[in-house]
């Protein structure tokens, strides 16, 4: 089965530890060096210190974050089973404060708040009155073209079987 697996950026991961640092120096400087009150300087360094836990496992993670393949979508950060091409009507795009989402919207018999329980559905609401879908693909971690893996899906959405492993192929050699 062809498929197109999409990993983690390893240099998001450094970003988020160099940034980290930054912080977690400035809060040392204040424990340290000045006559600012101690738990400022120990709220910086606790907090921006769970950082760097962080950014170690998404360097050194390399799982696939999202399989592309003739049958669906998995994506790692959905808790789901694959996505099948089936039951995806559209995708369109999200950004809140520079983290893209590509938001599926599915078919309401398959939308997963339907097997939960009420505050699932609640939340579910909530979500779709901020814009997304009960099912969002997270691209934070991902560098990829964001415009063009959402027209993918659209595409993918749209032909049959035999069509989606052609294009799957021809996105490979790519």
């Amino acid at each position: 089965m062809q498929e197109i697996k999409l990993y983690k950026s390893p240099w998001k991961a450094i970003k988020l530890l160099l940034l980290s640092s930054v912080f977690v120096i400035g809060g040392i400087w204040l424990l340290t060096s000045t006559s600012a009150p101690k738990w400022v300087g120990w709220v910086s360094v606790c907090f921006f210190g769970l950082g760097y836990p962080i950014g170690v496992f998404h360097l050194f993670d390399r799982r696939p974050q999202i399989i592309i393949n003739e049958i669906g979508i998995y994506d790692r950060t959905t808790n789901q089973d694959s996505i099948n091409w089936e039951i995806i009507q559209n995708a369109y795009m999200t950004n809140v404060h520079g983290q893209k989402f590509i938001c599926l919207q599915v078919d309401e018999s398959y939308e997963p708040s339907k097997k939960k329980g009420k505050w699932h559905k609640n939340f579910a609401q909530l979500n779709k009155s901020l814009g997304f879908q009960e099912i969002n693909i997270s691209l934070g971690q991902i560098k990829i073209d964001e415009t063009r893996l959402m027209d993918f899906i659209n595409a993918m959405a749209c032909v049959d079987k035999t069509e989606r492993v052609k294009k799957i192929k021809m996105i490979e050699k790519l």
